[in-house]
């Protein structure tokens, strides 16, 4: 199958509101690829890479030579490029990256190219998430959604488990166990405003914990291997000996445990995210590392243990073989209760420690893998800023010919200009698109068909995030973390927006 094919179908998606138009645009296309094409339409159109990442960044996708005008590029050939440019190492290896970056783009026409930049700079966003690719793989290949589900559950991996319904429909399907040593995708939580509110949700007594601003960790245990996955499912096993070490010192040599790591100083606290992103992602030298930065390690769910499947037990099953297993240093802290005091009570005092906030968990929910699973509720305490906008980026997909992708800035009173912080898409309603397209298009002080669209400083944006972190991206040294448009602030002028310094103090 050539590559523009999935090009087209990714553009018919993102052009498709309705979902089941998606799924039928989706399962069209499925239905037509080869066994060796499967898993890397699946991956693409997820907008996912089989190879995960390669080493490929915004900077090396500059200065893309001419593209061609006939599309000839196959599936199979992308993937290879790609896989060899994952395997470049060494000295050199920047050089040689780039060069097989420009034999990549060389290679496609120019609306190839476009889809290229986007999936490899994780911004292809078309509307392909994970529920509308299970249904679409699910009608391809004639299983049961319900089927492809428990799959990904035990897999992990949707362009895997796609690809095996394709070829061998639901006996192919129903082969897949909980593998120890091979990553399935976590659980994920949804969110509530308070603690209060997600109590509600939970409807009774829920353990709630701490939630850690470290790095998701599932740890497989065989024997005396460990193998430990990220939540992206990338094996980043001899980056936290920490790890492996407290697991190999547990009672049990057949499991498979949940859990985070995250840096500590040495008075409990936490240090900012890219401290603990820095560490775990350090291939060289990592005794050194561990000596300067060690790792803390806390699991707060088992998954397998001892040759038993634990994921459809209750919540509060699991817990208790947890307990059972582990030491209460390596347990994530909790307490149970329904009690909205008593929760909210323990929620301030794991936010004053310096922690996320808290997740919130039903007693009864099984193991919803790769999914949120309506038992599992987050709550953080939710910063806001006054921000005032710089630029605008066009956007794609079901956003193409709308501004979307702000540039937000603070103020710097010294000099009166304005810092930037960081961009962000995320909250703007179709109401809010069609406005700021309007006005920032009144607004712009250069060009307009270009990618970024420079604005005057005028319009000010109530922005929520989840916090500050050091940034050598921008020019203020500091970005904003999950950052999404609250509302705009006709009411306030940009002098009135907040300060550099006021972002620099909730800097960790």
């Amino acid at each position: 199958m050539l590559l523009i094919d999935v090009v087209r179908v990714s553009e018919a998606v993102a052009r498709t509101s309705a979902r089941l138009g998606k799924i039928g645009h989706l399962a069209e296309l499925l239905g037509r690829v080869g066994p060796d094409e499967a898993e890397i339409a699946i991956s693409y159109l997820s907008g996912e890479l089989p190879q995960r990442q390669i080493g490929v960044g915004w900077r090396t996708l500059q200065d893309l030579p001419q593209p061609k005008l006939v599309a000839t590029a196959t599936l199979t050939d992308i993937d290879a490029l790609l896989t060899r440019i994952k395997a470049v190492s060494g000295q050199g290896s920047q050089a040689a990256r780039k060069a097989l970056v420009h034999e990549l783009f060389a290679g496609v026409t120019s609306q190839e190219q476009s889809f290229l930049i986007r999936l490899l700079s994780g911004e292809l966003r078309q509307g392909a998430l994970d529920g509308v690719m299970i249904e679409a793989v699910a009608k391809a290949s004639g299983a049961p959604s319900a089927d492809v589900r428990r799959a990904l559950t035990l897999r992990g991996w949707l362009p895997a488990v796609g690809a095996a319904a394709l070829s061998g429909g639901v006996e192919a399907l129903h082969a897949f166990k909980l593998e120890v040593g091979r990553g399935i995708s976590p659980m994920l939580a949804g969110s509530a405003p308070n603690v209060a509110a997600a109590l509600e949700k939970i409807g009774g007594p829920a353990s709630l914990e701490w939630k850690l601003d470290g790095i998701r960790v599932q740890a497989h245990r065989d024997g005396q291997e460990v193998r430990v996955f990220t939540r992206t499912l990338d094996d980043i096993t001899p980056q936290v000996p920490e790890l492996v070490e407290a697991v190999l010192d547990l009672p049990a040599t057949d499991l498979v445990l949940d859990g985070e790591v995250i840096a500590l100083r040495p008075d409990g606290r936490p240090h900012p995210f890219q401290v603990t992103g820095s560490r775990v992602s350090s291939k060289i030298d990592v005794a050194r590392l561990r000596e300067a930065t060690p790792l803390s390690v806390y699991f707060f769910d088992l998954l397998r243990l001892d040759g038993q499947d634990l994921l459809d037990l209750p919540y509060s099953e699991r817990q208790k073989a947890l307990a059972r297993l582990a030491p209460a240093e390596l347990i994530t802290p909790r307490i149970v209760t329904d009690d909205v005091a008593a929760a909210t009570d323990w929620f301030t005092e794991v936010v004053r420690a310096g922690h996320e906030g808290l997740v919130v968990k039903s007693p009864s929910s099984v193991y919803a893998a790769g999914r949120r699973g309506a038992g599992w509720i987050k709550v953080k305490p939710r910063h806001t800023l006054d921000l005032v906008v710089l630029a605008v980026e066009w956007g794609h997909g079901r956003r193409e010919g709308k501004l979307s992708n702000l540039h937000l800035g603070a103020r710097d009173p010294e000099t009166g200009d304005f810092v930037m912080l960081g961009k962000t898409f995320k909250g703007l309603t179709d109401e809010l698109l069609a406005w700021q397209t309007e006005r920032f298009l009144s607004l712009a002080e250069g060009p307009t068909d270009q990618l970024v669209v420079t604005v005057r400083p005028e319009v000010v944006v109530e922005i929520a995030f989840d916090g500050v972190q050091r940034s050598p991206r921008y020019p203020g040294g500091m970005a904003l973390r999950f950052a999404r448009v609250l509302r705009y602030r006709p009411d306030k002028r940009a002098e009135e927006a907040d300060t550099v310094e006021t972002v620099r103090a909730l800097l960790l």
